[in-house]
C-alpha cells in the first residue's frame, strides 16, 4: 500500500467520529502479508473457506472482524500458533462476489485488539478479544515535536527519492499533531517486514511507537537513497548508450544516402561472405560465427575487438576441407624421382609404395617418414622431389635447437601476440590440407621450462591422433591425417623413444665413389657451372678428375664438400673468363693443385703406413657416417702397465681391457712364457687424439693389433675390421655396417671383417659396393686372427705352420 492510499485514509477517518461499541465475541480471519493498522481502510480478497465463513459470519451480525496476521505466509490452514495475538477490529464495509468463488471485502480498521481466548475454530475461528486502550500524550513537549517533525521530513525525503511527491498528501501529514496516529500512517507505508509492522502495532505508547516508527525510517532511507543512486546511475549510462546509438545510427543512415559506406560495416560483411564461401567443418563455422558475433557487438578500437579479428582471419585461411590431387600415375612418379635423385632406391620404393596403396585406397593415411643419414646425403632435397613427384604442396621447418612447445601447438589467445603454431602457420602458407610437411633435424630439438616440443609433436606424427590436432590458440580440431610428415636427423640416438616409434626409420648411407661420380656429373657440376655464370663449353672436367678430387680432396659420406671444391674450381674458371680468356680450359688430376691447391688427403701414404706389426685399420660409425679407425700398438719392458691414449671413452677403455685379456688366455698360441704380459708395458693408441672415441665395435680391432705386435707379424694389406670383443673372444654384432662398408671402400680397402651375426646386414650394400669387397663373417676371435695376420703364428715372427 502506498503513500497515496493513505490520502483517503486520512480524509475517512477525520470525517468519521462517530464512537461504536465491540462486542467481546468476534468472528476471527487471518490475513497475510500485511499487517493492518488503526484507521486503515483496506481491500482484501478473501479465498479460503474458514475466511469466507468468517466474513458472511460478521455480515450477519454486526459487521465487525477481527484481523489478525499469520507468522507464516505460505500456510493455507494456520493453527493458534501460527497467528499474531494481537489485532486490529475492523468493520466490513462492502463485499463483491468474484466469479471463482472468491469474495473482494473492503473494511475499516475500527480498534486496535488482542485475542483472549479462541471460542471455536470450525469451520471458522471465533474468537474473545479485548480491546486495547492507548494513553493519551497529555502534553506535546518539545521533544516530542522535533521527533514529529523529524519523521515528518523523512517522510518526504522518502516519497521524493521514490517519485510520489504528493501536496495533498503532505497537507494531511503535516496536520497530524496526535503522535500515534502519525506514527500509524507513516509505519504503514515504510514497506517493512511482517515481525517489524507486528512490533509498531504491538507498541501501545504513542511515543515510543513514533520513536520505533522513526528508526524504521531512517533506515529506510539510507537504503532508498542508495538505490534512487544506483537507478539514477543506471539510467544515465541508458540515456548515454541510447543517445550514442541513435547518433550512430542518424550517422549511418547519412552516410547511406550520400553514398559513403562505413568501413566496419563493410568489414563485418566482407567477413561473413568470405565465412559463407569457405569450406570448414560444422563446428569450426559454428565457433567462427560465434566470434563474429561478439566482433560486432564490440567497438572497433577495443583491444579484444582486434584480438577476434585476428583469430576469424586465420580460420578463414586455414585450409581446413581444401587440398591438392594426388598424382597417381606411378611411371611419371618414378621418373621424376630418378631425374631427381640418383641411387636411394629403397626411399624411392617405399614412396611408388604409398602412391600405389593411394590409388588403391583414397582414405589412407600419411606416412610418417623419418630419413637417418650423415649430412650432405640428399635427405631434405629428397623431402621436395617427393611433393614435386606426387604432385603436393611442399613446406619445410628447422627443429634444431627449438625448445618452446609453443613452436608446434601455438600460444593461448589470452597472451599478448598470441598466434598459431609452425604446424598451422605451414598449412596456411600453402592453403593446402595434405602438403608433403618436412620437419629437419629432428634429432636436435630441446626442452626447457617453456616446454618440451618433442612431447607436443607425439600427437602431431601419429595418424591415430593428428585427426583431430589441437593447436591452443584455433582451440579447434584440426585434421592433419592427409598430411605426409617427412623428418630427417643424423642419428637416432637423441630422438626419444615414444616419437621414433611413430616412425618409419628409413636409413640414407651415403655413396660409394661410383655413384659421386654419376651425381656430380649429373647433378652437381651443371648446377655450379650455371651458379657461377660460365657456361659448359668453357670448362672440361673428366670423370678421373672428379674421381681424383673425391678421394683426395674431400672425405665425407655425403656431397656438401664435393661440391664446394667444384664451385671452386668453377670460380677459378669464371675468374679468367672475366679477365678475357676465352677458354676451354682443361681439368686434370695434374695440374688440379692450380685450382683447388695440395691434395688434402693421400690414401696411398696412409696405406703403406700401415705396413707394420701392431697396426690395424678398424671401423667406427659417426653421425656424419663411416670412419676408419687407426689403432696402433707397441711393446716395451716394463711391469705389465696397460696404457691407453686417445681421448677413448669408458666402453672403449673396456673393450681394449677385454682385449688384453683375451691375449692374456692365448698365451700358448702366442708362444709366450707365463710372465711375458708382467715384464712387458703396453701401449695402446688411437691416433687423431683431439677426437673423443667410445664404443664397443673396435673390440676385435684392438685385440688384433694386440696380437699383431705380440708376434710380430703384419696385417694382410687392404683389410678393415669391426666387431666387439669378449673376454673368451667371441666376437658380437655391431650397428651402420653399411656406413662402415662405405667409409672403407672410400678408403681403397677390398676386404672388411665383420661378425657373423651381421652376415643378414650385407642385404642392405648395394650389390655393386659388394662386388668390388670381401666380407668375411667370423663367430671368434681365432678365426680374425687367421683372416688379418694368416696362419698363427709364434712370437718373434716364427714361420706359419
Amino acid at each position: 500500500m502506498e503513500f497515496n492510499d493513505a490520502l483517503s485514509i486520512g480524509m475517512d477517518d477525520f470525517s468519521n467520529n462517530e464512537e461504536m461499541e465491540i462486542p467481546e465475541v468476534l468472528p476471527m480471519m487471518a490475513v497475510r502479508d500485511v499487517v493492518v493498522f488503526n484507521y486503515m481502510i483496506i481491500p482484501l480478497f478473501v479465498g479460503r473457506p474458514g475466511s469466507v465463513e468468517a466474513v458472511n459470519e460478521a455480515l450477519g451480525s454486526n459487521k465487525l472482524l477481527m484481523l489478525v496476521t499469520q507468522k507464516d505466509a505460505t500456510k493455507d490452514n494456520p493453527g493458534k500458533e501460527d497467528l499474531y495475538s494481537v489485532g486490529m477490529v475492523c468493520m466490513v464495509m462492502r463485499t463483491l462476489k468474484l466469479p471463482d468463488g472468491r469474495l473482494k471485502v473492503l473494511v475499516q480498521a475500527m480498534s486496535k485488539a488482542r485475542i483472549k481466548d479462541y471460542v471455536r475454530t470450525d469451520p471458522f475461528y471465533q474468537v474473545t478479544v479485548e480491546v486495547i486502550e492507548e494513553p493519551e500524550v497529555q502534553e506535546i513537549t518539545v521533544e516530542i515535536e522535533a521527533l514529529m517533525r523529524t519523521v515528518r521530513e523523512q517522510t518526504e525525503k522518502i516519497m521524493s527519492l521514490r517519485g510520489i511527491l504528493s501536496a495533498d498528501l503532505m497537507m494531511i501529514i503535516n496536520n497530524i499533531e496526535d503522535p500515534g496516529r502519525l506514527a500509524d500512517l507513516v509505519g504503514s507505508n515504510l514497506r517493512l517486514k511482517i515481525v517489524e509492522s507486528q512490533s509498531i502495532l504491538e507498541e501501545t505508547d504513542p511515543v515510543k511507537r513514533l520513536r520505533l516508527v522513526n528508526d524504521l525510517l531512517s533506515k529506510e532511507l539510507e537504503v532508498s537513497t542508495v538505490q534512487a543512486k544506483i537507478q539514477n546511475d543506471a539510467k544515465e549510462e541508458m540515456s548515454k548508450s541510447q543517445r550514442e546509438y541513435f547518433l550512430r545510427e542518424q550517422l549511418h543512415a547519412l552516410q547511406k544516402e550520400l553514398g559513403d559506406t562505413d568501413d566496419r560495416i563493410q568489414e563485418i560483411e566482407d567477413l561473413e561472405r568470405k565465412l559463407r564461401r569457405t569450406k570448414m567443418p560444422k563446428d569450426v563455422r559454428k565457433e567462427a560465427k560465434k566470434q563474429l558475433s561478439r566482433m560486432e557487438m564490440m567497438h572497433p578500437d577495443s583491444s579484444e575487438a582486434t584480438i577476434i579479428r585476428t583469430y576469424i582471419d586465420w580460420i578463414l585461411d586455414v585450409p581446413w576441407l581444401k587440398g591438392t590431387t594426388d598424382r597417381l600415375d606411378l611411371k611419371e612418379a618414378k621418373e621424376v624421382l630418378d631425374n631427381d635423385h640418383y641411387g636411394l632406391d629403397k626411399v624411392k620404393e617405399r614412396i611408388l609404395e604409398y602412391l600405389a596403396v593411394r590409388k588403391l585406397n583414397a582414405s589412407t593415411k600419411g606416412p610418417i617418414l623419418c630419413f637417418v643419414g650423415p649430412p650432405g646425403v640428399g635427405k631434405t632435397s629428397l623431402g621436395q622431389s617427393i611433393a614435386r613427384a606426387m604432385g603436393r604442396k611442399f613446406h619445410r621447418i628447422s627443429l634444431g635447437g627449438m625448445r618452446d612447445e609453443a613452436e608446434i601447438r601455438g600460444h593461448r589467445r589470452t597472451y599478448i601476440g598470441a598466434m598459431p603454431g609452425r604446424i598451422v602457420q605451414g598449412l596456411k602458407t600453402v592453403a593446402s590440407n595434405n602438403p608433403v610437411f618436412m620437419m629437419d633435424e629432428i634429432d636436435k630439438i630441446g626442452s626447457d621450462y617453456r616446454g618440451d616440443p618433442s612431447s607436443a609433436l607425439l600427437e602431431v606424427l601419429d595418424p591415430e591422433q593428428n585427426f583431430e590436432f589441437s593447436d591452443h590458440y584455433l582451440n579447434l580440431p584440426l585434421d592433419l591425417s592427409k598430411v605426409m610428415f617427412i623428418t630427417t636427423a643424423n642419428m637416432t640416438d637423441t630422438i626419444p623413444g615414444p616419437l621414433k616409434d611413430r616412425m618409419e626409420v628409413i636409413r640414407l648411407s651415403g655413396y660409394a665413389l661410383e655413384e659421386k661420380i654419376v651425381i656430380a656429373r649429373k647433378y652437381l657440376l651443371p648446377r655450379q657451372i650455371k651458379e657461377n655464370g660460365i657456361k659448359p663449353a668453357h670448362l672440361r672436367l673428366t670423370d678421373e678428375t672428379i674421381e681424383y678430387i673425391i678421394s683426395h680432396y674431400t672425405h665425407e659420406a655425403g656431397l656438401r664438400n664435393l661440391e664446394r671444391e667444384i664451385g671452386k674450381v668453377c670460380r677459378k674458371i669464371a675468374l679468367k673468363i672475366a679477365e678475357g680468356g676465352k677458354g676451354p680450359y682443361t681439368i686434370n688430376a695434374t695440374t688440379l693443385d692450380r685450382y683447388l691447391g695440395p691434395p688434402k688427403s693421400l690414401p696411398e701414404a696412409e696405406r703403406e703406413q700401415l705396413d707394420q706389426p701392431g697396426l690395424v685399420t678398424g671401423l667406427a660409425w659417426t653421425e656424419v657416417g663411416g670412419e676408419l679407425l687407426q689403432i696402433e700398438v707397441n711393446l716395451m719392458p716394463g711391469k705389465g702397465k696397460l696404457t691407453l691414449t686417445g681421448q677413448l671413452g669408458d666402453v672403449m677403455k673396456e673393450s681394449a681391457q677385454a682385449a688384453l685379456t683375451y691375449c692374456r688366455s692365448r698365451s700358448e698360441e702366442l708362444g709366450v712364457d707365463a710372465g711375458f704380459f708382467e715384464k712387458n708395458d703396453i701401449h695402446i693408441h688411437v691416433p687423431a687424439g683431439a677426437i673423443p672415441k667410445d664404443g664397443p665395435s673396435a673390440g676385435i680391432s684392438m685385440a688384433t693389433a694386440l696380437y699383431s705386435a705380440i708376434t710380430g707379424k703384419k696385417v694382410i694389406k687392404r683389410l678393415a675390421m669391426t666387431g666387439e670383443v669378449t673376454l673368451r673372444g667371441r666376437v658380437l654384432p655391431i650397428g651402420g655396417l653399411k656406413e662402415k662398408a662405405l667409409a672403407a671402400l672410400r678408403a681403397d680397402f677390398d676386404k672388411v671383417i665383420i661378425p657373423e651375426l651381421n652376415k643378414k646386414d650385407l642385404v642392405e650394400i648395394p650389390q655393386n659396393i659388394r662386388d668390388k669387397m670381401h666380407f668375411y663373417p667370423v663367430k671368434d676371435m681365432d678365426e680374425v686372427v687367421r683372416i688379418a695376420l694368416g696362419k698363427t703364428a709364434k712370437a718373434g715372427g716364427r714361420k706359419e705352420q
